[in-house]
């Protein structure tokens, strides 16, 4: 992956602004990805999320956890669609693993430590995900790819 892929992560414009509902996306070709997300994440605050307030205000009247929460939600229902509706998987980064590599691989320091979580029920992915979902939009967190790694295992590799 190149630098702009490994930055890459699911920030949300400020909290309690005009754009709080809005997913910031940087140089290096995720935006398709996060635009994926975004479309989920719009639908999660105007037509799920139960709130007092108009759709116009819906969007912007959002806060830091109110934006995690609509992220955690709009991963899950994709990777539980990408799943076929019977699973998702997700992927965290977990702590260096020693590993003999194969010869004509290369290490990335990165693909190594990555952990599979299988769920065979939406809600337990999403909070899953919820608890985690710092791994996903924190600095440093190579949360896009994560999340395309999570993407691609649960659609499965033969599909």
């Amino acid at each position: 992956f190149s630098r702009e892929w490994a930055a890459a992560r699911f920030r949300f414009h400020p909290p309690r602004s005009h754009l709080a509902y809005g997913l910031q996306a940087g140089q290096g070709g995720t935006g398709a990805i996060l635009a994926a997300v975004q479309a989920h994440v719009i639908t999660y605050l105007l037509f799920t999320r139960e709130t007092e307030c108009t759709h116009l205000e819906r969007l912007c009247r959002l806060g830091r956890w109110e934006q995690g929460q609509a992220l955690a939600t709009a991963l899950a229902e994709t990777l539980w669609a990408a799943g076929g509706g019977g699973r998702a998987v997700v992927c965290l980064v977990i702590a260096p693993v020693t590993t003999m590599l194969r010869e004509g691989y290369r290490a990335d320091s990165f693909t190594e430590r990555i952990r599979l979580f299988e769920f065979s029920e939406k809600a337990a992915a999403q909070g899953f995900i919820s608890d985690h979902i710092n791994c996903f939009k924190g600095e440093g967190s190579h949360g896009v790819i994560l999340f395309l790694y999570s993407l691609l295992f649960s659609r499965t590799l033969e599909r």
